[in-house]
């Protein structure tokens, strides 16, 4: 009996014609018995019932054919597969009945007398017999897989039983290789408690989760609802440690709608898992009305923010994507992705420049023509840049202005800067050369009139300066895990959350605004330390140690968003802020007053000059060239008060005017 059934569920498609042909044949004689119930009138009509039987046969063959039933795998059949079954079985029953009465009874094949509930008698018999014998091949493989469950298979839960959670189930119904027994389905919904989905029940609540564990003897968890909050994923993880259960989870919304993952995936919980917040709303209409059929420029695109910029933007269907950045390596690896992945009508460009030199970049926009720059080449790593002040000064300081006079000249509609928290109140190198480039691109919006905005957010999980690199790698060498100190904190999210709101925000705007992406609440450092080695499978204090190194310079305890006394409102947008600050020196900014125009200038410290912040750049600059770091760091506080920096010789100031009156641009006085 047990190699039969293995037999049928090794039917080819060759061998169910085989068998429909003799089923097709068989079934007219059964439906004329069935309506008759007599085998003296099935004597009487035995050569028109034959000839129907071979007419009826071929048309209904040639249908199955036509609509796809010999194309399917019917040892995995699903409501696919029933949809082209019912669609055949009922397209044949229907060119059957217009046969019957439309051709063969005014042909005479049919003979007056003949049961004319025949068609349709054998066109529904037909169907279930069809349909009987492809299901029976899906049912006995069903249970030829659960009777091969052995000990070894593990019990699992699935937490969250909607799209995600059914799919799942599917995969580990298919793929017994994987080694895990779907046992039940969590879900908040009440109203899926207690039902069935693909054969297994709706359990209970994610309050219920510990109960259940035991009482199903789980050994894995699955965490599948794409868009779950990072909180909610903390508390499952938690719950599955103190069991001693083993956690996976499908990947997030963001993966899923980009195409680098598939929904009935699942992977090891990563540390941005544990991150997550709601799914990001973008206003796909506003995106796609400024970058389809554009020119788009991304500086720094071989980085971890640009790179991902670049593929968001791509599939927003950009005319050409200019990727600009100094590394060759990292641009053509961005590039190569690009490509391997093409969408119909974008060009992809490179180009090796450095921002800091003007006249290969002006002959970048001759050629080019960019419509929309995005501008992430900068310099961040804090303590790096506290060594290289110049390096810091050259790149995002003369980078940036270089950047914003040539979108002057070439008609750039709009500049989106990438900038940093660090940039309020710094009190590092990095931060406070940051903060002067978002001024450099304020003072341009104003003075052109053109939409040049900044975006300003914290630290972002996966990129080349970001802290969890660094806590894995040391995990990795078995510890520790050094932490500068146990109350820094500091704002994170994901790099694509990032990304997609940067280009909702270059959407906003008039020009001259400093945007703000709401990060909710700051995260001790300590407690990223303590999630990452909790996800290896480690315990504190037994299996690792986390050292606490103390404060690097440049570093703050805590990061800021917004400077004091600065205007804060929402937008549009949810999770993007604006902020309105009057700066403290002659610098066109928005003023944040409702009456006063946003292109109002408000000038102060060098009385006369309509824009002094170009002298001191200038200045600024000409020192970093001459590797002067002591009027260097006398500019910075000029041009950023809040810069908290050490105290610095009286021949510094000298120095600083000295080189402020050599450089001083003429410009024409305010009458």
């Amino acid at each position: 009996m047990k190699k039969r059934l293995e037999m049928l569920s090794r039917l080819r498609n060759r061998d169910l014609l085989v068998v429909d042909i003799l089923l097709i044949s068989l079934a007219p004689w059964i439906s004329f018995y069935i309506r008759t119930e007599s085998l003296h009138e099935l004597r009487l009509y035995l050569t028109p019932l034959s000839t129907f039987m071979v007419l009826d046969g071929i048309c209904k063959l040639a249908i199955f054919y036509v609509t796809g039933l010999y194309a399917q795998y019917w040892r995995y059949a699903s409501v696919q597969e029933l949809a082209t079954l019912l669609r055949a079985t009922i397209l044949a029953a229907l060119v059957e009945v217009v046969l019957f009465f439309a051709l063969f009874t005014p042909a005479g094949i049919i003979p007056y007398g003949f049961p004319r509930s025949l068609p349709v008698l054998d066109g529904l018999l037909g169907m279930l017999l069809v349909g009987a014998m492809r299901f029976s091949v899906r049912l006995v493989q069903s249970w030829q897989t659960r009777s091969e469950e052995s000990v070894s298979m593990k019990p699992a839960l699935i937490v969250g039983a909607g799209v995600a959670g059914a799919m799942i189930v599917k995969e580990l119904q298919v793929n017994r290789h994987l080694g895990l027994l779907p046992v039940g389905y969590i879900d908040d919904n009440l109203e899926k408690v207690g039902k069935n989905i693909h054969g297994v029940p709706v359990l209970g609540t994610l309050k219920e989760l510990t109960k259940l564990l035991k009482q199903h003897h789980a050994q894995q968890v699955i965490i599948a609802m794409p868009a779950a909050s990072g909180k909610k994923v903390r508390e499952v993880v938690q719950v599955c440690k103190e069991q001693g259960v083993t956690s996976k989870i499908v990947p997030a919304l963001f993966e899923i709608l980009r195409g680098t993952a598939r929904v009935d995936q699942f992977r090891n919980i990563q540390l941005e898992d544990l991150l997550r917040r709601g799914p990001v709303k973008t206003d796909t209409k506003s995106v796609v009305g400024l970058l389809k059929g554009a020119r788009v420029m991304i500086t720094g695109a071989g980085g971890s923010i640009g790179s991902e910029i670049c593929r968001q933007i791509k599939e927003f269907g950009p005319t050409e994507l200019i990727l600009v950045g100094h590394g060759e390596n990292s641009i053509f690896r961005i590039a190569q992705e690009l490509m391997e992945h093409p969408k119909r009508g974008v060009s992809v460009r490179t180009v090796i420049a450095d921002i800091r030199d003007k006249d290969r970049m002006d002959s970048v926009f001759a050629q080019h023509k960019p419509a929309v720059i995005f501008h992430a080449a900068a310099h961040k790593h804090v303590p790096l840049m506290e060594v290289n002040i110049s390096e810091a000064v050259t790149n995002n300081v003369l980078g940036t202005r270089n950047l914003v006079e040539l979108s002057e000249r070439h008609g750039v509609e709009r500049f989106v800067m990438i900038s940093s928290d660090k940039a309020v109140n710094p009190t590092s190198i990095m931060g406070v050369s940051k903060r002067i480039a978002e001024l450099i691109v304020q003072s341009a919006a104003m003075r052109v009139g053109r939409m040049f905005v900044t975006v300003r957010f914290g630290n972002v999980l996966g990129s080349s300066g970001s802290v969890v690199p660094v806590f894995e790698r040391q995990i990795k060498m078995g510890g520790p895990v050094t932490v500068t100190h146990p109350d820094v904190k500091r704002f994170f999210m994901t790099i694509p959350e990032a990304v997609q709101l940067v280009l909702q925000a270059a959407t906003m705007g008039t020009g001259g605004e400093t945007f703000v992406l709401d990060m909710g609440e700051q995260i001790p450092v300590v407690e990223l330390a303590r999630d990452l080695i909790r996800l290896n499978g480690l315990e504190e204090g037994r299996d690792i140690d986390i050292v606490f190194t103390g404060l690097r310079p440049g570093e703050k305890m805590y990061e800021e968003l917004f400077y004091e006394g600065a205007r804060i409102e929402r937008t549009t947008h949810e999770k993007i802020l604006v902020s309105y600050n009057i700066m403290e020196r002659g610098v066109a900014v928005p003023v944040g007053d409702g009456n006063v125009s946003i292109h109002q200038h408000i000038v102060s410290g060098f009385p006369g000059y309509e824009d002094p912040l170009g002298m001191d750049v200038d200045t600024l600059v000409e020192a970093a060239h001459q590797g002067s770091e002591h009027i260097i760091m006398r500019l910075f506080a000029k041009l950023v008060p809040q810069f908290r920096m050490p105290d610095h010789s009286a021949e510094a100031d000298e120095a600083i005017a000295r080189v402020s009156m050599q450089n001083a641009p003429v410009v024409r006085i305010k009458s």
